[in-house]
């Protein structure tokens, strides 16, 4: 083990432990938020000749039944609802099947947000360095 008397009063190792300790709260902090997942419902027509239902349509309705959305986008012949909790995902799936007609798909889907991270960089990489 190595110790310095002289100038250090302590061993150089308890040095280190503030740092190691800083580190790790910081790990177990920010973990949530990196991995944090996403809900989200896609809706796409079954059937030929159907086209996507109105975003502010399906909004006005689960805004009645108190479920709060985050957006709603078209993607891929999709649209896909972005839920602000998992735990009304099943919520708005009934109430998507009661408001819509026949012939569409709800699909659940959970993706992990990581793009956030470091929103600066995203789009131009010459920032970095």
């Amino acid at each position: 083990m190595i110790t310095l008397r002289g100038r250090f009063s302590r061993p150089v190792w308890l040095y280190l432990v503030l740092p190691v300790a800083v580190l790790l709260l910081a790990a177990l902090l920010f973990t949530p938020m990196i991995l944090r997942t996403e809900s989200a419902l896609k809706i796409r027509p079954n059937q030929q000749g159907l086209s996507l239902p109105d975003g502010f349509y399906l909004y006005q309705h689960l805004d009645q039944r108190g479920i709060r959305i985050k957006s709603i986008t078209p993607e891929n012949d999709s649209l896909v609802v972005s839920l602000e909790s998992p735990e009304q995902q099943q919520e708005a799936i009934e109430v998507l099947q009661d408001i819509l007609p026949s012939g569409y798909v709800i699909v659940t889907s959970e993706s992990k947000k990581r793009q956030r991270l470091l929103p600066a960089f995203r789009n131009n990489l010459q920032n970095v360095g």
